[in-house]
């Protein structure tokens, strides 16, 4: 006859078994609570990654050769206009020359530059383009406004940033206004499609990124990538 001491092992199994499972719904219940804080939360904000901006080799104000691989690790706010843009014509680059003259205002240890498309190469060459950064303030180190050939510039401008412009039979041109921020990859991270966008959040979407650059490596990369992934995204 077994004792009632032979029988008690018998039992360890099915209680091992149930600490495991314990554990586990334990573990997968932090988790879930952690997403949940995560996405609620929002400790961390990042800006959506759109879509490549597209490549492009153009003439800037000063006449050198300038290209995107130029701003290559640098956050850049690009435009679109043409010298001649007057009313009703949405004119961009007031908004472009304020951004410039409020830079200092953004913390950022990337460096920032600005672009503007010019829509009319045959009116707007380097020294038209020149003369016009001089009345805007443009600083050339900073601020470049670019030209190119016609097929050019509506490959970069129409087909990589699906920006719709089209020549009028007077001249002027019909432009839908749009401003657009890349980062240093050459993403585009943010779209701005007005002519008067609100420049106290372009320069917080500066500084979104700059701060994504400063902690693109150890431990915080991934809690920007679960940002990500959680679509913490500024409203």
């Amino acid at each position: 006859m077994m004792s009632a001491a032979a029988t008690k092992p018998s039992h360890a199994p099915k209680s091992s078994g149930m600490l495991i499972w314990r554990l586990f719904f334990g573990l997968f219940g932090l988790i879930a609570a952690g997403v949940i804080w995560f996405s609620t939360a929002r400790p961390i904000l990042v800006l959506p990654r759109i879509t490549l901006a597209p490549g492009f080799y153009l003439t800037d104000q000063t006449g050198e050769r300038f290209s995107s691989e130029e701003l290559r690790g640098q956050i850049t706010l690009y435009s679109f206009t043409y010298t001649g843009c007057a009313d009703p014509c949405p004119q961009t680059s007031p908004v472009m020359a304020e951004v410039q003259k409020r830079l200092s205002e953004v913390q950022s240890s990337v460096p920032l530059q600005l672009v503007t498309f010019s829509i009319d190469p045959d009116n707007d060459s380097p020294e038209r383009l020149l003369s016009f950064a001089d009345e805007m303030g443009a600083d050339p180190t900073v601020w470049h406004l670019v030209t190119g050939g016609a097929p050019q510039l509506k490959s970069v401008i129409g087909g990589g940033f699906s920006v719709y412009y089209k020549a009028q039979e007077d001249g002027r041109f019909k432009l839908d206004p749009a401003f657009f921020l890349v980062d240093g990859s050459g993403v585009i991270r943010a779209e701005y499609l007005t002519d008067s966008p609100d420049i106290d959040i372009i320069l917080r979407d500066m500084g979104l990124l700059s701060a994504e650059v400063d902690h693109s490596e150890g431990l915080y990369r991934f809690a920007y990538e679960a940002a990500h992934l959680f679509s913490c995204y500024p409203r």
